[in-house]
């Protein structure tokens, strides 16, 4: 069993600690606001006060922020994970950020010594408490094949990708599709319903028919009750989609579906939508057609 710090205790954060803990690793976590880790101390993770404090307890490190400037704030500064590393460790960041920060910061951890792997992840909590989530993982081999265990805890498909950052421009390329599909799903239950079928009946013949991803099965539901606590907000999403379209522009790939959504997602945070799961593209579609909830 592994020696295992984690910093950044949110909603999937805190979910895969629990994984963690339940395989049997030795963690120890720290998160901004501590209240919310509580649970987690409750059941075995020992509490760090800071993001150094962690990755100097722990052999290897874990991350999961929700944007560059949040794992900024993490790794580096006097308290920051990178003054807590030493030759030998080994650092994880699993959040979804810019490939060229992932990069860079793969640099820094190389000139203390350690190794650092770019391990995001695809699937949602769902995905995740039920032990399906799959990880795609940028660094060396020789890094991935030690994390392959631990993170395996967390989710059962660990995927190499390539060198440091790929893995990041690989669920950039993913979490587009996202979106996109969760606003075509929408088109289709609110064209539907325009026509006179009722909502609950248009989301069960979807669910059941050829379009039903992964994704649309268990987010497509979110149309007619959305969850209290969303698994995935407005913003975060959009900040995955505008890393999408600067990525496309770097690289001179069109991207036409990913700008409309987007488009769509600026709506959304117009009508105060922001902070709610990003289904809430069904809502902001559904009032743009003169739809009440």
């Amino acid at each position: 069993m592994a020696n295992v710090g984690f910093v950044g205790l949110g909603v999937m954060g805190s979910r895969m600690v629990k994984r963690l803990l339940d395989a049997g690793h030795k963690v120890t976590g720290y998160n901004r606001t501590k209240s919310k880790a509580q649970w987690l101390v409750d059941a075995g993770m020992k509490r760090a006060d800071s993001p150094r404090a962690v990755a100097q307890a722990a052999d290897v490190t874990l991350s999961m922020v929700t944007n560059t400037a949040a794992l900024e704030a993490v790794a580096q500064g006097p308290d920051g994970v990178l003054a807590g590393l030493a030759p030998g460790k080994l650092y994880i960041d699993m959040s979804t950020v810019s490939p060229a920060a992932s990069t860079e910061l793969a640099a820094k951890v190389a000139a203390k010594g350690a190794k650092m792997l770019d391990a995001p992840v695809s699937g949602s909590v769902s995905t995740l408490e039920e032990g399906k989530l799959s990880i795609m993982v940028g660094g060396e081999e020789e890094a991935f094949e030690r994390a392959r265990p631990i993170l395996a805890a967390i989710g059962p498909k660990v995927t190499h990708v390539g060198k440091n950052g790929l893995a990041v421009s690989m669920k950039i390329a993913t979490n587009l599709s996202l979106a996109v599909q969760m606003l075509a799903f929408s088109e289709g239950v609110l064209l539907a319903e325009k026509s006179g079928i009722a909502r609950a009946t248009a989301v069960e013949v979807l669910l059941n028919s050829v379009i039903a991803s992964p994704m649309v099965k268990y987010r497509g539901p979110f149309v007619l009750k959305m969850p209290d606590e969303a698994w995935f907000d407005v913003n975060m999403m959009q900040k995955d989609l505008l890393l999408a379209l600067e990525m496309g522009r770097e690289l001179e790939v069109p991207l036409p579906t990913t700008a409309v959504t987007n488009e769509m997602l600026t709506a959304a945070r117009g009508m105060g939508l922001e902070k709610k799961d990003f289904a809430a593209l069904f809502e902001a579609l559904a009032r743009m057609a003169g739809i009440k909830k």
